[in-house]
């Protein structure tokens, strides 16, 4: 989309929203991983309502403002939680005992590994963002490096303790990352301190 029908739209920066929805559904899901809360009936609606629809959201305003790295960003990471919820909803037998029971669960396991080769590669493009989201995804890198292994049968236990970890600290900086792109640009000023670029592509 040209850079006029941008202006028309006067479409503002999204990422404070998708940064929001990534904090409160990794925050949700990490209370479960570490034993706070139990059971996955709640966290289901904070995955479909916040990991996915705000992400995706953002992920389309991001396109109008041509920014690739950001849209396909939220928008994988948006389609991941609705497909993991999904799989919860399968696991718990909301569809039926006939899928409840085909359920492998090595196959969410290559679905996680395949997130994990996007995000590393993904992680490269945050180097040029900055320093905060940078640490987002290596943080992120780290949880689907759990959670791959934990669908796999390695070390459940550790892993399982690994990936709430991380899916906590997850949570903590996209709260402070939120609340920088929002205030920053709020104020006008760098009110909250992100760090610059690495500077080392660009």
């Amino acid at each position: 989309m040209s850079e006029k029908v941008v202006n028309k739209l006067s479409v503002a920066n999204p990422t404070g929203l998708g940064l929001f929805g990534l904090a409160i559904v990794t925050f949700v899901a990490a209370s479960q991983k570490l034993g706070i809360t139990t059971g996955l009936s709640y966290v289901i609606v904070y995955a479909m309502f916040l990991g996915a629809t705000a992400q995706l959201v953002a992920c389309i305003f991001d396109f109008f403002h041509e920014n690739i790295w950001g849209a396909t960003v939220f928008g994988a990471y948006a389609f991941f939680w609705y497909g993991i919820a999904t799989c919860w909803l399968i696991n718990m037998g909301a569809f039926g005992p006939a899928l409840q029971k085909a359920v492998d669960v090595k196959q969410i396991g290559f679905a996680f590994l395949g997130y994990l080769i996007f995000s590393v590669l993904m992680t490269i493009g945050a180097m040029e963002v900055n320093k905060v989201i940078f640490a987002d995804m290596v943080v992120i890198d780290i949880l689907l490096t759990a959670l791959t292994l934990n669908a796999f049968g390695v070390a459940k236990e550790l892993t399982g303790l690994i990936g709430g970890i991380a899916e906590m600290v997850t949570a903590l900086i996209s709260f402070y990352a939120c609340a920088a792109v929002v205030l920053n640009t709020h104020f006008g000023k760098p009110f909250m301190p992100m760090g610059k670029p690495f500077g080392i592509f660009k």
